[in-house]
């Protein structure tokens, strides 16, 4: 079994979709990534050299590699094809509290870091290494009814309890939640409201922008979800209201009940997440439009109250 750790930046000269493909270069990576069909990898931001390209210096997904396609438009260069994507609820930073790194193989014997290691785009972590970033970045959030599932024992790493089930939907849904609510800091895209339960819970769903299984193109990435609250989950999925790809808040004209504009942001604009990987992605934003665009016509820009 052959674990990888893959580099990301939102600025990569690279045609990544993290949640659907990873672009790399064949030299001197395509063995190490064929040796990882089929197992999981995970996901590392590394620091930017600017304040402009600032990385977060975090593990931040997991997900399994499906297929390699050689890339049609440049032989020297191929594209990992990923399934069963999931951005981690809780980010994992670089090093553990007491300095020591995650990856092992980092760690060179003064305690720093094997800086030529590190810069590998795709690189090779030990199994109980990857376990533990695993562990860490998908904690089970409370939501997720563990008795549901087959198998547990209180012995077993979260990774061992999630990694048979990882289609389950008891599993994806909670872990999709916890990560949208992580990014949107538990607020309604749409209207900024922050509405705590009595249990400190926060009462916001995390929306898919495109529908899970639909026509295979839905999937669990942060980039496909949006936190809405209860009404505004049910006008978005009803095809009421939309989002443009500048992230202005759209409507299907004639289907918007008055009273309800005064609830919207100002701006007319969702609350958009700062940062650039963690962005709802156009080309989603424009599906679901397109999804009612034929039974209702063109979205067009919200009209807000005076």
């Amino acid at each position: 079994m052959t674990n990888l750790v893959l580099l990301h930046k939102s600025s990569s000269k690279y045609n990544d979709q993290p949640e659907k493909h990873y672009h790399f270069p064949n030299r001197p990576y395509l063995k190490a990534m064929k040796e990882a069909v089929g197992e999981w990898v995970v996901y590392f931001e590394p620091q930017g050299k600017s304040t402009t390209t600032l990385g977060r210096h975090v593990y931040f997904a997991a997900a399994r590699i499906d297929c390699i396609d050689q890339d049609p438009a440049d032989p020297d260069r191929s594209y990992a094809r990923i399934t069963d994507y999931l951005d981690f609820p809780e980010l994992v930073p670089f090093r553990r509290l007491d300095g020591t790194h995650y990856e092992s193989k980092l760690q060179q014997p003064d305690g720093s870091t094997n800086a030529g290691l590190r810069q590998r785009a795709v690189r090779r972590i030990d199994t109980a290494d990857f376990h533990s970033i695993w562990d860490i970045g998908l904690r089970v959030p409370e939501n997720l009814v563990v008795s549901d599932l087959t198998g547990l024992s209180e012995s077993n790493s979260f990774y061992r309890t999630v990694v048979p089930h990882t289609g389950n939907r008891k599993v994806r849904d909670p872990l999709f939640r916890a990560a949208v609510l992580r990014t949107y800091d538990s607020c309604c895209a749409f209207t900024d409201l922050r509405i705590l339960n009595g249990g400190n819970r926060a009462e916001v769903d995390a929306a898919h922008i495109v529908p899970v299984g639909h026509n295979h193109q839905g999937n669990d990435s942060v980039r496909n979800g949006l936190a809405l609250s209860k009404t505004m989950h049910w006008l978005f999925d009803r095809g009421i209201l939309a989002v443009g790809d500048d992230y202005r808040i759209m409507e299907s004209p004639g289907r918007l009940p008055d009273k309800i504009r005064p609830l919207f942001r100002p701006s007319g604009m969702i609350r958009v997440p700062k940062i650039p990987g963690e962005q709802p992605n156009p080309e989603y934003l424009r599906y679901h439009r397109q999804m009612f665009e034929d039974d209702y016509g063109r979205f067009e820009p919200l009209a807000l109250t005076e």
